[in-house]
């Protein structure tokens, strides 16, 4: 028997999802799926006491309406889309079309691991992150003959651990922590405003998404594969600086990474097509695979784009179109970006770089361990890294030494580490002499937009990105570069009714909005794209002493924003994705827009430590080398001077492979 409150609650719910042929939110379990998701966040137990006692009026209806529309058409085992009932109602299904082609298990990766009790005293190289850069480097000085340690914040998840909660990745912003962490609450960040500072929790957005588990963001990412341009190592040159920004030119160029991008894309695995269009620089040779199998709806958006006059082509992908490397292809299911690969078809660090490295006999990884800071000598040489972790229910700490240390933890932690790694000679923390360490955070703005038919254009052909435009990543009259717009992932309902809801296309509740989802989850597309940011010295990480984590270690504190040329771009593209859906049938396009809070560093984040040629202006060398310090390398994209109006994964693959080859050189 129901007490009043689930009564109350029972009849709200319908309001937002009713009954009709189709079950409503409470009928599908919308109930349970409540309480569930309150004991995991507590704090949401008010937000629904308000909502019983003032309905409608209540200050959180509106996220209490998004709450259970998102339970009703996220996955079953959330508990609010019982037997997939509204999977059913708005014809979406996970799986390909044609069904799973065996049943034959995946033969997953599997970690040489060590207990933080068995850790040795010493190796001859620690990589913290394991990641695209992390993994680049434990297999370049694994093969190379070094005994290697990685060191990596999370856990190393099967993959049926992160391929299904459509409401639990970090493609997903229903303010529930990601399966692929972190998870723990005390892991938090500090938004600082100037006026105030407030805590982020991995579960909200300003905690920039960036997965923490094995592999990185490698495991769990949509794969985009593309080379910068020559033109995107010479922004400074080609449109000048920018008042407010601090643009500069890379120290190196693309033929210097040319070579490492082919390496990249044959070692790691990517497929594609001819080439990344207008304005990309020469190759030495092609994919190694061809591009990953579209549905029709290629054809309806290459006819629209020459209609409006521009070039299209295939999206590269790290993805397996064809077997590759001993592993599967591309299955064609819909659930890729946010998720980790049922077949193992998508291509990470996990699955080509680490098994490598662990193939040597001589890397291995230690899990749920976080580097506290880096130790240095008398001298000021880094000598080692403090540990910290929690295993068994304890916490535990562990001076580890190395010859040689690489930094890969993403470029908010990896400039956290080097600012918490305090010396009597480097005060500010390592390689911040000059205050740059942790400045020029970076990201992507996006700009795109969402579109409506009367037809059906989701053909539900995954992944989903099959035709993009890069006409427009530079050229472009009165903007400062540009960037590449594609057509979208195949979204889970339940992300697509919120991009609907947020775009003023769809009712949050009610019967009318359960009627435009039956009809407009197959009739919506997006098209969206990343802009080439012209970066700013004030958007940066710092330390905040007076917030630790569960180990007593500063956490990171992001100030700053994004600039107005940025969002003048981000504009732009706006306007050219709604034109390109409109060419294409659509009867109303919806772009992006609104002004960003804080500083830009999603998933994409870069820039903190970035690299030059001299350090007056920037934190490590061409080869990732911190300035003053011939032992300690870092490989992520925080040495990313601008970030490419593209998918920045493949540069860092490329930087990652060139500044471990002159490592091992020497």
């Amino acid at each position: 028997m129901l007490s009043p409150t689930q009564e109350r609650l029972t009849t709200l719910m319908d309001r937002v999802v009713p009954g009709d042929e189709d079950p409503s939110a409470s009928q599908a379990g919308g109930l349970a799926f409540l309480e569930s998701v309150v004991a995991e966040r507590p704090e949401w137990a008010d937000r629904l006491d308000d909502v019983v006692a003032r309905e409608e009026a209540s200050v959180h209806w509106d996220w209490f309406a998004e709450l259970v529309a998102g339970g009703f058409y996220a996955d079953p085992a959330n508990g609010g889309n019982a037997g997939a009932a509204s999977w059913r109602m708005v014809d979406w299904q996970p799986e390909p079309l044609g069904g799973w082609p065996t049943t034959v298990p995946v033969a997953e990766a599997t970690p040489v691991t060590v207990h933080p009790a068995a850790l040795e005293d010493r190796y001859d190289a620690i990589v913290i992150g394991s990641g695209a850069g992390g993994g680049v480097a434990a297999c370049g000085l694994a093969e190379a003959g070094r005994r290697v340690l990685v060191v990596e914040a999370g856990e190393w998840p099967a993959i049926g651990t992160l391929a299904e909660d459509h409401l639990r990745n970090p493609r997903s912003d229903w303010g529930l922590a990601p399966r692929s962490g972190p998870t723990d609450d005390r892991d938090v960040r500090v938004a600082d405003d100037g006026r105030t500072r407030l805590p982020i929790r991995p579960a909200d957005p300003g905690w920039n998404n960036n997965a923490s588990t094995a592999g990185g963001g490698t495991r769990v990412y949509g794969a985009q594969a593309w080379r910068f341009a020559p033109l995107d190592f010479r922004m400074a040159s080609t449109y000048g600086v920018p008042d407010g920004s601090a643009l500069r030119d890379w120290p190196i160029s693309y033929d210097d990474l040319e070579p490492y991008y082919s390496r990249a894309e044959w070692e790691v695995g990517v497929s594609g097509g001819i080439d990344d269009g207008r304005w990309s620089g020469p190759r030495s040779r092609p994919y190694p695979m061809p591009a990953v199998a579209a549905g029709p709806a290629r054809e309806r958006f290459a006819a629209a784009a020459s209609a409006l006059g521009f070039g299209t082509v295939h999206v590269p992908l790290l993805v397996n179109s064809t077997p590759w490397l001993g592993r599967r292809a591309c299955a064609g299911c819909n659930q890729c970006v946010g998720f980790a690969c049922p077949v193992d078809a998508k291509n990470g660090s996990q699955n080509t770089m680490l098994t490598r490295a662990f193939a040597t006999g001589r890397a291995q990884v230690v899990l749920r361990t976080r580097a506290a800071r880096l130790r240095t000598d008398a001298t000021g040489r880094v000598v080692g890294v403090t540990l910290v972790g929690t295993r068994d229910g304890r916490d535990w700490q562990r001076d580890v030494d190395a010859a040689e240390i690489v930094v890969a933890a993403g470029a908010i932690e990896s400039a956290r580490l080097l600012l918490n790694s305090r010396s009597d000679l480097e005060p500010n923390g390592i390689g911040n002499g000059n205050d740059l360490v942790g400045r020029h955070l970076q990201g992507h703005v996006y700009g795109g937009a969402t579109g409506v038919f009367d037809d059906v254009v989701e053909d539900l052909v995954g992944p989903g990105p099959s035709i993009a435009t890069t006409d427009h990543r530079h050229g472009n009259a009165g903007l400062v570069g540009g960037g590449m717009i594609a057509n979208e992932f195949v979204a889970t309902p339940s992300n697509t009714y919120r991009y609907l809801v947020g775009a003023g296309l769809l009712p949050r509740a009610g019967t009318a909005s359960k009627e435009g989802m039956r009809r407009l989850v197959r009739r919506t597309a997006r098209l969206m794209g990343p802009i080439q940011e012209v970066t700013s010295a004030d958007s940066r990480v710092r330390v905040d002493d007076g917030v630790t984590d569960r180990y007593g270690v500063p956490v990171a504190r992001l100030s700053g924003s994004v600039h107005a040329e940025d969002l003048r771009a981000r504009d732009a593209t706006s306007a050219r994705s709604a034109a390109w859906l409109r060419a294409a049938g659509a009867v109303r396009a919806v772009e992006v827009g609104g002004t960003p809070v804080g500083p830009s560093g999603g998933q994409h984040q870069a820039g903190t430590l970035r690299m030059g040629s001299d350090p007056s202006h920037s934190v490590v060398d061409e080869f990732g080398r911190v300035w003053g310090h011939e032992n300690l390398r870092v490989t992520d994209g925080s040495v990313h001077v601008t970030n490419g109006g593209v998918n920045p994964v493949l540069t860092i693959f490329a930087t990652a492979m060139r500044s471990v080859e002159q490592m091992t050189a020497e």
